[in-house]
């Protein structure tokens, strides 16, 4: 009955947005996104498409995401949106950074991506335009593998904490106590393999289409690197996201080792009592401001 009811609920929420979105215009990209789909696969294998196609996707998403954080450190006035004022970037730790991401990139992840083509090919997963899912499918698919993605990451990276495994894997992510945006993937080779799991979860869940792994890639990719950045940017467009952890948030993981285990959402915190002391670190420095302005 339950279950009845939810899919109910989802039928007539997907009825409702493909109602509002027949009163929207086109999408003036549409045609030159269509036309530059059709010419890949005219022109490119399935194998071509799913391998180098999700390396490109997942190579330039994530340096060029990285960006804004990157030059943010050479603005004075965005500098009092830096969370850890008195730890600034530096060229060494970034130049390590960059080094490390090198590596787990071409070493660890390629040989992951060089995968993707058989695993589409043994799940029957479209590559053809007319397959495509329209773009609120699409949105509804990236968050349910958020929401997946987030579960699997709060349990794993809880236990990767725990005092017998903690500084043989996941002390390599926590090299930087002030993370910056670059530093999201830096970590150790097991904990790409560990944590990056839950990435494909949510794929095998609700993948209908290979555009929903670079879809989600970069969905996953803008989360990690913003709430690595290191800086709390008002109007953040991902803070409309419900339950959105944010930069804020995962910093003081970073800050203290402990407690925000989850990567994007807030609830399995909650649910656990996680966020105890970030919620009493965050009350102690409203009274901070209160007292500052008196």
């Amino acid at each position: 009955m339950a279950m009845n009811d939810s899919m109910n609920i989802l039928n007539s929420a997907y009825l409702a947005v493909e109602y509002i979105d027949s009163f929207l215009p086109d999408n003036p990209l549409q045609q030159p996104f269509k036309n530059a789909w059709n010419y890949m696969l005219d022109n490119y294998t399935k194998f071509q498409i799913a391998t180098w196609g999700s390396l490109i996707v997942h190579e330039v998403s994530y340096f060029l995401l990285c960006v804004p954080g990157f030059v943010f450190q050479f603005i004075p006035y965005m500098q009092k949106y830096k969370i850890q004022q008195d730890k600034p970037e530096t060229w060494e730790k970034q130049w390590k950074c960059f080094k490390t991401l090198l590596f787990n990139h071409f070493f660890i992840q390629l040989p992951l991506i060089c995968g993707t083509y058989y695993f589409t090919e043994f799940f029957n997963i479209p590559y053809g335009w007319e397959e495509m899912p329209r773009w609120y499918v699409l949105v509804g698919q990236c968050f349910g593998c958020a929401v997946i993605e987030d579960a699997w990451h709060y349990f794993l990276h809880r236990l990767l904490h725990h005092k017998r495994i903690y500084k043989y894997i996941h002390k390599v992510h926590h090299e930087f106590v002030s993370p910056f945006g670059m530093q999201a993937e830096y970590a150790h080779p097991l904990e790409t393999l560990i944590l990056g799991a839950g990435f494909f979860i949510g794929i095998v869940v609700f993948c209908n289409h290979v555009v929903l792994l670079w879809a989600w890639v970069i969905c996953r990719l803008m989360e990690t690197i913003d709430v690595h950045s290191g800086y709390d940017v008002p109007l953040n467009p991902l803070h409309l996201v419900p339950f959105y952890a944010g930069a804020r948030f995962h910093d003081f993981h970073h800050m203290n080792f402990i407690g925000n285990y989850a990567s994007t959402f807030t609830w399995w915190d909650r649910l656990f009592g996680t966020d105890s002391q970030f919620i009493a670190y965050q009350e102690k420095e409203k009274k901070k401001q209160c007292l500052t302005k008196k």
